[in-house]
């Protein structure tokens, strides 16, 4: 039962720090709208009991897909109903990719960010020089994403740690966001510049992160990971973090 409510915890934490553009609240589930920027943000996701048999809940949220003109996703976690993964499988969805969840114990003192990053730029809000960096890291081109993003991050309705390197030409080269929620802080937007990787800026920019988190009050981590980003998840190794659990996600494209 220990687990399972750790499991809940994180799950629960992760759907308030990133809100979608659009949600709706269907017998247990939500489904999550935002012309799929990201499969977290844009998926049906169990939060509740059910009522309603799984044969009239898949069809129904089809519908509203493909309404919303973007593919048909279920994140499965293991406090998702055993019985649906199989469902899905049998109606033509397949795996898309899988993500770890990772934590870790901060309530010891957190390392202090890299010294040698002397404009590693710390603001309490995200603001909109911080998603303009982010969009160049990304390469968001997409004029939908452009434009429902910052409402997205806007709609955060937790306190904020929003991290990003300054570049002496005044470009952003790597950002991090943490979101304060109970006694955790989450870990996200962890992006640096092609060209700049291998310099120990991503570590540094969790580390501060931490170290904020700590500061406020947090004294647990977390973060979610693809599965297929080794380095990354080597990296959160080195820093404290180890595996909670996994998460997938099934697609189905008309």
């Amino acid at each position: 039962m220990h687990m399972y409510t750790d499991i809940k915890t994180i799950e629960d934490l992760s759907l308030n720090a990133w809100p979608s553009f659009q949600m709706l609240f269907y017998d247990g589930w939500i489904m999550r709208y935002s012309a799929f920027y990201t499969h977290r943000t844009n998926c049906v996701e169990q939060i509740g009991a059910s009522i309603l048999p799984l044969e009239e809940k898949i069809p129904y949220c089809e519908r509203i897909y493909r309404r919303w003109k973007t593919p048909c996703i279920f994140k499965i976690t293991p406090v998702t109903d055993p019985a649906l993964d199989g469902l899905l499988e049998s109606r033509g969805y397949r795996i898309e990719h899988r993500v770890y969840n990772m934590t870790a114990d901060i309530s010891r003192p957190v390392p202090s960010e890299n010294e040698t990053l002397p404009r590693l730029t710390v603001e309490s809000r995200v603001n909109a020089k911080w998603i303009e960096g982010l969009f160049t890291l990304k390469n968001t081109t997409d004029p939908v994403h452009l434009s429902i993003v910052p409402d997205m991050y806007a709609a955060i309705p937790m306190d904020e740690v929003a991290v990003s390197l300054r570049l002496p030409d005044g470009s952003c080269g790597a950002t991090g966001l943490g979101i304060l929620d109970r006694d955790y802080i989450g870990v996200y937007a962890i992006h640096v510049r092609e060209d700049l990787r291998q310099r120990g800026i991503a570590a540094a920019i969790v580390k501060r992160i931490l170290a904020e988190g700590r500061k406020a009050g947090a004294t647990r981590a977390y973060l979610q990971v693809v599965a297929g980003n080794m380095p990354a998840r080597n990296l959160y190794r080195k820093l404290g973090f180890t595996d909670s659990h996994v998460d997938w996600f099934r697609v189905k494209y008309d």
